[in-house]
């Protein structure tokens, strides 16, 4: 987890005196105060805390932490976050982005700040569309989504951000969504994570995209089309009611019903944190047939990417003392005599 000394604060501790200018109704809104209210649980501390955000609406997210932040370039927040990490190792990350931003001009840095591990969280807001530029389609819009770039419906199959995640070797991946009561347990479990922990946060669009997630994400009547994983326990949803098993005679998938709350007889997984392939398989569930998973899909740390960097450096000055002049007289030097005036 990331070592720090706890200390007390509260959500106005967190808050900045800045307006929060989102449209009224955004998803922003509600996971901007899951973080604020998280953050005191955890017991961070303002002052070694580091919101970095790239561009697009959820990457106003800075301005509204009283903590250090940056709003920097579209795509490139994972790179400036790497540097601030190795930088100073002991500051607490946490880095904004959202589907435009992250998957588009930032997947390959996004990719690399996964597969490299480095220590911080990663919120990706994804509401299926360009929100700030006014409403085209995005990596992750649905087929057939209709927007002023494709106003006969995309035809483009979109990105899956928790399998893009997972296919770039994250070591943690959740998904959670904008007004789930669950979604602070979900940023609590990435903070205890080493490594970089990927959080995908399903966020509704009001204006350019109003409900898209409402099959499972409404605030009443969508429950039963949730899964909500939790290490160890079985895959049930539908008030127990239903789980999920594995089919018949092929590697996959399905829905089967419980009775009595039999969910052994029934043949219902157990969910296993560590175990990647049925990571995978949750997130390849097509959404329908099968509900939403939730949660944590994948948590099985490895060494980071700024340990591995700290122990290089350790190495090759092991035995050495730090002598700036002596390195610059080191090797074929030259002189150089005379003036602009009375060039040699």
């Amino acid at each position: 987890m990331n070592e720090m000394t706890k200390i007390e604060t509260t959500l106005k501790d967190w808050e900045t005196d800045q307006e929060v200018r989102w449209c009224p109704g955004c998803g922003d809104y509600a996971i901007l105060k899951a973080v604020q209210r998280t953050l005191p649980q955890l017991g961070a501390d303002p002052k070694n805390t580091v919101f970095i955000s790239g561009i697009g609406c959820s990457s106003r997210f800075p301005y509204y932490m009283e903590t250090y932040g940056f709003h920097t370039i579209h795509g490139r927040a994972p790179a400036i976050a790497t540097g601030v990490k190795l930088a100073n190792p002991d500051l607490d990350i946490w880095l904004v982005t959202g589907d435009g931003d992250g998957l588009s001009i930032g997947g390959n840095h996004l990719m690399h700040v996964l597969r490299r591990n480095v220590n911080m969280q990663i919120m990706l807001f994804n509401n299926e569309i360009y929100g700030l530029t006014k409403g085209q389609a995005s990596p992750t819009s649905r087929e057939g989504t209709k927007s002023p770039s494709s106003p006969l419906g995309s035809v483009d199959h979109p990105a899956k951000p928790a399998a893009f995640a997972l296919g770039s070797g994250a070591r943690f991946v959740a998904r959670g969504f904008d007004v789930s009561k669950k979604l602070p347990e979900v940023l609590t479990a990435a903070h205890a994570h080493q490594g970089a922990a990927f959080i995908e946060i399903f966020q509704n669009c009001i204006v350019y995209n109003k409900d898209v997630f409402d099959d499972f994400a409404a605030p009443k009547g969508a429950e039963d089309r949730q899964l909500w994983l939790e290490n160890g326990e079985p895959l049930l949803f539908a008030g127990g009611s239903k789980g999920i098993a594995m089919a018949e005679g092929k590697l996959a998938l399905t829905v089967v019903d419980v009775a009595d709350g039999d969910w052994e007889g029934a043949g219902v997984l157990v969910h296993d944190v560590t175990d990647r392939i049925l990571a995978h398989m949750l997130v390849e569930m097509p959404f329908g047939p099968f509900p939403m998973a939730l949660g944590v899909l994948y948590d099985d740390p490895r060494p980071t990417f700024e340990s591995a960097v700290i122990a290089e450096r350790e190495r090759a000055s092991e035995g050495k003392t730090a002598n700036l002049a002596k390195l610059l007289g080191t090797g074929q030097t030259w002189t150089v005599d005379g003036t602009a005036q009375d060039p040699v």
